[in-house]
């Protein structure tokens, strides 16, 4: 699978002239030198000169059912339009705020978009239009909303979805209808995984369950080291075949067998050296990806690995750190880190192949105000990655070069989804937005 040079370029020439989407003209060269924050003191390198990346061509896909897409979060290279505009812009509730966070990646399958808002309320959207067909409040009468998100996914006509209260909830994704509720050891942040008629969730004491999707019937519970201290969100289990991939915010790894939940292998992402207090956190906030037998993952107290799925052999590993979700596509990875790096990576040996420093503060001179980045997303060649203060990014996958941004007005700090050939994202000021 050769390098798709005619397109990329197409692509690059849709991005630098188009102003509807990623600007009139590609970004000029980010100023100032590399700094180091958070635990790494020396910015990466690449330790291949100008590797020739050859990526799968991209792929249209008619649905993003789950967060991650599927429930391995292997979605290689989706396919979108050259020139993307924005087709319409809807809200779909309370937004973030001091007492509230947005975590929750849209899905979309049967023709709907479904968000949960920072206060668990779930809206399903028709993905063509915008329109809201409906809505539903998950919160109980007796309960405060504060920190009551938390994700949803798809399967065979339901919505699951998970809540700061301690409950998942089955809804009938066409009409709103609540089918069953199930209480659970505690809150969720991170959204549910499903495969096969299970439900699989973590809760924040580093408990998962596997439910029955027909009825909520608790099926197992596996339980991780209970940690004190934790990032504010959450994240979901991948599954492939008969195993589950859970991670926990105590830096634990488990490969779950799916129908009894016993222990295939175990690891821990943390690395000896620790720098500050902030790397201590050993969280696994980035959706663990299993992709034709090997498991990637990503810790925030700096380790990057890649594990044999069967045996749970740690094929290589890399003292890298990061909150959000890598990307898989052919023989490559594509991520960010905690030192707002986006990097590319040789998933069979865990060489870095080019590192493209990302805006650090808002303030550059003053170093005030901390840039989060959420993505990427690989799309008809194009690395998409949203910023907090309000951009979207493209990248080349096959340099790291940044071929252009658009504004969108606030913050995006959850991956976006891709659908139907439709770029889809949520702001921090709760609005779902469609490019097409």
């Amino acid at each position: 699978m050769m390098r798709r040079l005619a397109l990329g370029m197409v692509a690059v020439l849709g991005l630098s002239a188009c102003s509807s989407w990623m600007g009139d003209n590609a970004a000029p060269p980010l100023p100032g030198k590399r700094i180091s924050v958070l635990s790494r003191e020396k910015a990466l390198e690449p330790e291949v000169k100008d590797a020739e990346i050859k990526l799968p061509p991209p792929e249209p896909n008619s649905e993003w059912p789950q967060a991650g897409g599927f429930a391995n979060h292997a979605m290689h290279h989706m396919e979108v339009g050259d020139r993307l505009e924005r087709q319409w812009r809807t809200g779909i509730g309370e937004g973030a705020g001091k007492r509230a966070r947005l975590l929750a990646q849209p899905v979309v399958a049967e023709g709907l978009a479904f968000t949960m808002d920072a206060e668990a309320s779930v809206r399903a959207i028709n993905a063509n239009t915008g329109d809201v067909v409906w809505d539903l409040d998950l919160t109980p009468d007796d309960e405060d909303s504060t920190f009551a998100s938390g994700g949803v996914a798809y399967e065979d006509g339901l919505l699951f979805a998970t809540t700061g209260f301690a409950q998942v909830v089955a809804i009938e994704a066409k009409t709103g209808k609540v089918v069953w509720r199930q209480s659970l050891s505690g809150p969720m942040r991170g959204a549910p995984t499903v495969r096969a008629g299970r439900v699989f969730v973590v809760t924040v004491d580093n408990q998962t369950h596997c439910l029955a999707a027909e009825d909520g019937a608790v099926l197992w519970t596996h339980q991780g080291i209970s940690e004190g201290a934790s990032l504010l969100a959450g994240t979901s289990p991948a599954v492939d075949g008969n195993v589950v991939v859970v991670p926990y915010s105590s830096g634990e790894l488990f490969a779950l067998r799916i129908d009894n939940g016993s222990v295939l292998w175990q690891d821990q992402l943390t690395t000896l050296r620790r720098t500050d207090n902030v790397a201590t956190l050993s969280d696994i906030r980035g959706r663990p990806i299993i992709d034709r037998g090997r498991v990637y993952a990503i810790g925030h107290a700096d380790m990057l690995v890649a594990i044999d799925l069967r045996t749970g052999r740690r094929l290589w590993e890399r003292e890298v750190g990061g909150i959000q979700s890598p990307w898989v596509a052919g023989d490559y990875l594509f991520l960010v880190t905690n030192s707002n790096e986006a990097l590319a990576v040789e998933a069979k040996t865990g060489r870095l192949l080019w590192v493209t420093q990302l805006r650090i503060w808002e303030d550059e001179e003053d170093k005030e105000g901390r840039v989060i980045w959420a993505g990427p997303v690989l799309a008809s060649d194009r690395l998409i990655v949203g910023s907090s203060d309000g951009y979207l990014v493209a990248l080349s996958p096959y340099t790291g070069e940044v071929l252009g941004k658009v504004s969108v007005s606030d913050g995006v700090t959850i991956q976006p989804a891709v659908a139907n050939g439709t770029l889809y994202f949520v702001t921090n000021d709760a609005d779902l937005v469609a490019y097409r």
